[in-house]
């Protein structure tokens, strides 16, 4: 039986399946919060928690209440009341677990918008980079407090129909929220990292960029002047990951949601992934997998 596409799709499925309980302008910015239970949220935008989801939104979700877990391209995060979690296109999501509890606000945004919103790329590097590199923000009351503040009068402006500069308007409270969380992670650094937690970090980042078309540990080692073999012994005593093992994980996270959120062939998938061929990819997710990409599709 093919698998339904599961896919985070602002159009399909937040704008089709919560339309009841959101406030959008055009298809540009929507608003919703509090669906009744977890279970109906996971349901109503089609998430198999089990399963990767790829997102093609920009989401920022402020935890009001309770908990959940989960994974943003393959880094944990655990969401404890009150916090913000904030989801960029094209990244995947894994969640894991909900609590009954669990409330929220959610500000979704199109991958349009989203360009918009950054259209001048002094504004985009500092903010965006900011935020991928600790993507879950602690607040505290008077920080929660503030949030608030920013999605009432979102909520204000959406409501009003007949204002020709609402979404422009929207635009600005949305830059600024995104620059309110800029300011608290630069308030919540940590101390220093050493030179070898850098190293590992700089390393991930390379991986996390150029992962489809480079797997051998070679092309990341001359891109830190490094040899191959000092990088993989500081990568695995660091990370308990060899340089490979990264190169993998990152590699099947992809084949993985593509195979959940989309209905991409397994042939269109392997070239989307740089491999050889069909055959090639089918042996190298079966290795890591244990089973054929048709075969996991299917599960």
């Amino acid at each position: 039986m093919q698998k339904k596409i599961r896919q985070l799709s602002y159009q399909q499925d937040i704008k089709g399946e919560l339309g009841s309980v959101i406030k959008s302008i055009d298809d540009e910015l929507m608003l919703f919060e509090n669906v009744p239970t977890p279970s109906e949220l996971v349901r109503s935008i089609k998430w198999d928690i089990s399963h990767p989801v790829k997102t093609d939104v920009t989401m920022m979700l402020t935890c009001t209440g309770g908990l959940s877990r989960g994974k943003i391209n393959l880094k944990s995060y655990e969401t404890k009341a009150p916090c913000i979690i904030i989801i960029l296109p094209g990244q995947i999501l894994e969640c894991e677990y909900i609590s009954d509890d669990f409330t929220y606000r959610l500000i979704a945004m199109s991958k349009r918008f989203t360009e918009i919103l950054f259209m001048n790329i002094s504004d985009k590097l500092p903010v965006l980079l900011s935020v991928n590199a600790n993507q879950h923000i602690t607040l505290d009351d008077s920080d929660l407090e503030m949030f608030n503040i920013y999605y009432e009068a979102l909520k204000n402006i959406v409501a009003m129909r007949d204002n020709q500069h609402r979404l422009e308007i929207a635009k600005h409270l949305t830059l600024a929220l995104f620059y309110h969380s800029d300011s608290k992670l630069h308030h919540i650094q940590e101390k220093p990292a050493s030179p070898r937690a850098l190293l590992v970090k700089q390393f991930l980042t390379l991986v996390e960029n150029h992962y489809r078309e480079q797997r051998q540990a070679g092309f990341y080692a001359d891109k830190l002047c490094l040899t191959p073999k000092y990088l993989s012994q500081i990568i695995k005593f660091n990370t308990g990951k060899s340089v490979n093992e990264w190169i993998e994980a990152y590699i099947m996270l992809e084949a993985k949601a593509l195979l959940n959120s989309t209905d991409m062939t397994v042939q269109q998938i392997a070239d989307e992934l740089h491999f050889p061929s069909q055959s090639f990819f089918g042996k190298y997710f079966k290795r890591l997998e244990g089973v054929s990409p048709k075969q996991y599709r299917q599960q």
